[in-house]
């Protein structure tokens, strides 16, 4: 046993290495940040602005207990109001420099959150096989997210399904570790900031000029490693599940 988890915690530690050896250095700067929302909007990621943290590691929202603290949309109409206009985001980064934005999945793409460890592994395993992985990006709350293409709008309403039933802890068996966001559904898009006085953020590791890959070249292996790391990560569910108001 003692060698299994000695083994364990030496591959984590390559994983880790190799994790931060591909980092991107993002600049801090108002700047920085309206350029990288922008290369976003860009490739196609409907934007919209989000809450962020406030002073106390609480949420910038006035929502007493807000289950979700600077990683939900500030409006009810998030949905309708992404957009990748270009000048709309600019005023939205200028007049609110604090705040975080969202991107809305479910029309251009679609995002597969997993534990941090196991995409680490699931991503160097894609690159090693020459597979094209699309835009990822590295949240400090211990998730990692990639950005594929959307499932489309079927003919069939029917083949649809809601985001929360992708995340549904009833389901978590069938997909350890993974959630599927779709159309209903949002994630942070970076850079952004998390509550803490740690500097938590939200980050690119694959800038959104890389092209968006089709889901299912990507979920064997994003499930796979979920598998392995099943039992292993702490639960962030309530982090990153969509907000309900």
């Amino acid at each position: 046993m003692s060698a299994e988890n000695g083994g364990g915690t030496r591959r984590q530690g390559r994983l880790t290495q190799w994790l931060r050896g591909r980092r991107p250095k993002e600049t801090a700067d108002t700047g920085g940040r309206e350029a990288l929302l922008l290369a976003a909007a860009r490739a196609g990621l409907p934007l919209a602005p989000a809450a962020h943290p406030a002073p106390g590691h609480i949420c910038s929202c006035d929502r007493v207990g807000c289950p979700t603290p600077a990683r939900h949309p500030v409006s009810f109409a998030w949905q309708t109001q992404s957009t990748t206009d270009r000048a709309q985001i600019e005023r939205w980064a200028r007049h609110q420099p604090q705040a975080n934005f969202i991107t809305a999945t479910g029309m251009v793409h679609d995002v597969l959150d997993v534990p941090l460890e196991a995409g680490a592994e699931a991503l160097e395993n894609l690159l090693s096989a020459g597979v094209e992985v699309g835009p990822v990006a590295e949240s400090d709350d211990g998730r990692m997210l990639f950005f594929t293409l959307t499932r489309g709008t079927p003919e069939d309403e029917d083949e649809w399904w809601p985001c929360e039933l992708d995340s549904h802890p009833e389901t978590a068996d069938e997909h350890p570790g993974m959630r599927w966001h779709c159309r209903g559904s949002y994630v942070l898009v970076p850079p952004a900031r998390l509550p803490g006085d740690d500097g938590r953020q939200v980050r690119w590791l694959r800038g959104p000029e890389h092209r968006l890959p089709d889901p299912l070249t990507l979920l064997e292996a994003l499930t796979d490693a979920c598998s392995r790391h099943a039992g292993t990560q702490p639960d962030h569910a309530a982090s990153v599940w969509p907000l309900r108001h």
